[in-house]
């Protein structure tokens, strides 16, 4: 008997049945159901597919996936995983945990990440290549196969989502079939530093995805300083993408504002986020800055943080203020990045 050592160059998720069949080489076209069964319940490995003919799974040995764990990373409330790809790039991906059995899955949408926000450690490492649906689905399938059941998704992993729309709502769509993952389109957040035809395109897809921008200040010099997209797409515009995508009938927007210390918590920032959040459905996810030793901001202090909250009550801005989760990890808001690309062989 000829036997088989699989090495996924692609992974068998988002596949058709016939895909499956003709990659493994399979006899009889259900055998392919019934692997994809057996990848959803997260049994990857072959001779484990138990509901497989013996002499099938004899045949074959081996990963049904294409990602492997490099690395693995515990805090109270996150876990990391650092996922080898096929062609030997890294990509990071977390599972984060509110205390209250509520798991999150936290997946990257590109190997690094061409933006260069200047606050966020993603940025130093450019942008390496765009994710495969697949790649993005095996991500979650990583998380999930830790052994929680994960009822929310934010694509706020390492790149800018919108630059990769087509894989990314692919993914999204093999995730949420009821014969998949099941998993609701209004528990999944899709994430952007602010890239205005990817804001439209994503409105003309009228599907309930949140979405939630990246906007760390109001002020166009500022941000710009800060966010080199907001050199292409200032604020103005911004704002107006914004107004559209909630007309389409889209919920709340929540406006990512991560505090740096001495940049934009003082009275005028709390100013200009209200006249921008003016004429638009909008919620303030405060987010406090978690340092990174290469970059030259610090996190405000608690004497910071509160005085800027007490404007934005006096201005009745809504605001909710993000705990930061991950941080002893690395993997929380701005940390994601891989770190081990020279180390891990």
């Amino acid at each position: 008997m000829r036997r088989l050592h699989i090495f996924m160059k692609t992974s068998l998720f988002c596949k058709s049945n016939d895909e499956i069949s003709r990659i493994l080489d399979l006899e009889k076209p259900f055998y392919a159901r019934i692997v994809k069964e057996n990848l959803i319940k997260g049994i990857t490995d072959f001779e484990k597919m138990t509901s497989l003919p013996k002499a099938v799974r004899e045949r074959l040995k081996g990963s049904a996936l294409s990602t492997s764990v490099q690395e693995k990373m515990e805090s109270e409330s996150a876990v990391k995983l650092l996922l080898r790809l096929s062609d030997g790039e890294l990509i990071e991906c977390v599972r984060l945990s509110d205390g209250k059995d509520r798991y999150t899955a936290c997946l990257s949408s590109q190997v690094g990440c061409a933006m260069g926000c200047s606050f966020c450690k993603t940025g130093t490492m450019g942008l390496r290549r765009n994710l495969r649906e697949d790649e993005i689905v095996e991500q979650f399938a990583q998380l999930e196969m830790l052994g929680e059941r994960i009822s929310h998704i934010v694509f706020m992993g390492m790149g800018e989502p919108l630059n990769n729309l087509s894989a990314v709502l692919q993914a999204i769509e093999y995730i949420h079939k009821e014969e998949n993952y099941n998993i609701s389109l209004r528990r999944i957040t899709i994430s952007t530093c602010g890239i205005v035809p990817g804001i439209r395109e994503l409105s003309e897809v009228n599907l309930p995805i949140k979405l939630a921008v990246s906007l760390v200040s109001a002020n166009d010099s500022i941000r710009s300083r800060i966010m080199k997209v907001n050199r292409v797409y200032g604020l103005s515009e911004l704002k107006k993408a914004l107004i559209s995508f909630q007309k389409r009938g889209n919920k709340r927007i929540t406006l990512e504002y991560c505090m740096l210390s001495g940049v934009n918590t003082d009275k005028e920032s709390a100013a200009e986020l209200k006249k921008f959040i003016s004429g638009m459905d909008a919620l303030v996810n405060l987010i406090e800055w978690n340092e990174i030793d290469t970059l030259d901001y610090k996190t405000p202090s608690r004497d910071e943080v509160s005085s800027f909250t007490d404007e934005l009550k006096r201005l009745r801005i809504n605001y909710t203020i993000r705990r930061s989760k991950g941080r002893d990890s690395s993997s929380a808001c701005g940390m994601l990045a891989t770190s081990s690309q020279s180390q891990i062989s």
